[in-house]
Protein backbone atom coordinates (compact mmCIF):
# COMPACT_ATOMS: atom_id res chain seq x y z
CA UNK A 1 0.00 0.00 0.00
CA UNK A 2 2.78 2.43 0.91
CA UNK A 3 4.64 1.68 -2.36
CA UNK A 4 1.46 2.32 -4.34
CA UNK A 5 0.91 5.65 -2.58
CA UNK A 6 4.48 6.74 -3.38
CA UNK A 7 4.01 5.77 -7.01
CA UNK A 8 0.80 7.80 -7.33
CA UNK A 9 2.37 10.76 -5.54
CA UNK A 10 5.42 10.55 -7.81
CA UNK A 11 3.21 10.43 -10.90
CA UNK A 12 1.19 13.44 -9.75
CA UNK A 13 4.36 15.38 -8.97
CA UNK A 14 5.79 14.57 -12.41
CA UNK A 15 2.53 15.66 -14.09
CA UNK A 16 2.51 18.97 -12.22
CA UNK A 17 6.16 19.56 -13.09
CA UNK A 18 5.35 18.91 -16.75
CA UNK A 19 2.44 21.36 -16.71
CA UNK A 20 4.59 24.07 -15.13
CA UNK A 21 7.47 23.53 -17.56
CA UNK A 22 5.46 24.23 -20.76
CA UNK A 23 6.87 21.12 -22.45
CA UNK A 24 5.62 19.26 -25.47
CA UNK A 25 3.70 16.10 -24.60
CA UNK A 26 2.38 13.27 -26.74
CA UNK A 27 -1.37 12.72 -26.50
CA UNK A 28 -2.98 10.02 -28.67
CA UNK A 29 0.07 9.94 -30.92
CA UNK A 30 0.11 13.71 -31.50
CA UNK A 31 2.40 16.29 -29.94
CA UNK A 32 0.69 19.01 -27.96
CA UNK A 33 1.99 21.76 -25.71
CA UNK A 34 0.72 21.84 -22.16
CA UNK A 35 0.51 25.62 -22.05
CA UNK A 36 0.41 27.29 -25.44
CA UNK A 37 1.98 30.65 -24.70
CA UNK A 38 4.60 32.25 -26.87
CA UNK A 39 7.83 32.66 -24.97
CA UNK A 40 9.99 35.72 -25.53
CA UNK A 41 12.50 33.54 -27.37
CA UNK A 42 9.85 32.09 -29.68
CA UNK A 43 8.59 35.58 -30.54
CA UNK A 44 12.12 36.93 -31.09
CA UNK A 45 13.15 34.04 -33.36
CA UNK A 46 9.88 34.20 -35.33
CA UNK A 47 10.41 37.94 -35.89
CA UNK A 48 13.93 37.40 -37.24
CA UNK A 49 12.76 34.63 -39.55
CA UNK A 50 9.79 36.68 -40.83
CA UNK A 51 12.18 39.50 -41.70
CA UNK A 52 14.67 37.17 -43.42
CA UNK A 53 12.02 35.08 -45.22
CA UNK A 54 9.19 37.52 -46.01
CA UNK A 55 7.57 35.11 -48.47
CA UNK A 56 7.31 32.32 -45.89
CA UNK A 57 3.86 30.78 -46.16
CA UNK A 58 4.21 28.93 -42.87
CA UNK A 59 6.35 29.52 -39.78
CA UNK A 60 6.25 27.83 -36.40
CA UNK A 61 8.81 28.29 -33.60
CA UNK A 62 8.54 26.16 -30.46
CA UNK A 63 10.73 26.28 -27.35
CA UNK A 64 11.25 22.57 -26.69
CA UNK A 65 13.47 23.12 -23.66
CA UNK A 66 10.58 23.68 -21.30
CA UNK A 67 10.58 27.44 -21.62
CA UNK A 68 14.20 28.19 -20.72
CA UNK A 69 15.24 29.02 -24.29
CA UNK A 70 18.00 26.43 -24.61
CA UNK A 71 16.50 24.50 -27.52
CA UNK A 72 14.03 25.35 -30.26
CA UNK A 73 12.21 23.58 -33.05
CA UNK A 74 11.52 25.56 -36.23
CA UNK A 75 9.16 24.64 -39.05
CA UNK A 76 9.34 27.01 -42.00
CA UNK A 77 7.89 26.79 -45.49
CA UNK A 78 9.13 29.36 -48.01
CA UNK A 79 9.41 29.71 -51.77
CA UNK A 80 12.94 31.03 -51.13
CA UNK A 81 13.98 27.40 -50.55
CA UNK A 82 12.91 26.33 -54.06
CA UNK A 83 15.75 24.68 -55.98
CA UNK A 84 17.92 24.32 -52.88
CA UNK A 85 18.91 21.08 -51.19
CA UNK A 86 17.78 20.53 -47.60
CA UNK A 87 21.24 21.26 -46.22
CA UNK A 88 21.29 24.59 -48.11
CA UNK A 89 17.83 25.46 -46.76
CA UNK A 90 19.02 24.76 -43.21
CA UNK A 91 22.15 26.83 -43.79
CA UNK A 92 19.95 29.80 -44.76
CA UNK A 93 17.97 29.44 -41.51
CA UNK A 94 21.17 29.06 -39.47
CA UNK A 95 22.64 32.17 -41.11
CA UNK A 96 19.47 34.16 -40.37
CA UNK A 97 19.67 33.12 -36.70
CA UNK A 98 23.45 33.35 -36.26
CA UNK A 99 23.20 35.76 -33.30
CA UNK A 100 20.40 33.83 -31.57
CA UNK A 101 22.10 30.45 -32.05
CA UNK A 102 25.03 31.51 -29.88
CA UNK A 103 22.72 31.43 -26.84
CA UNK A 104 21.13 28.05 -27.68
CA UNK A 105 22.00 24.52 -26.72
CA UNK A 106 20.30 22.99 -29.77
CA UNK A 107 18.08 23.69 -32.75
CA UNK A 108 15.82 21.45 -34.83
CA UNK A 109 15.05 22.81 -38.27
CA UNK A 110 12.35 21.56 -40.65
CA UNK A 111 12.14 23.34 -44.00
CA UNK A 112 9.84 22.90 -46.98
CA UNK A 113 8.82 24.55 -50.23
CA UNK A 114 5.16 25.48 -50.75
CA UNK A 115 3.37 22.94 -52.95
CA UNK A 116 1.51 25.55 -55.02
Amino acid sequence: MLACKRSVTGTMTAALRLLRSNQVVVVSGQQQRCLSTNTDGEVRIAKVLKEKFPSASSLKVVDISGGCGAMYEIHIESSEFRGKRTVQQHQLVNQALKDEIQEMHGLRIFTDVPKH
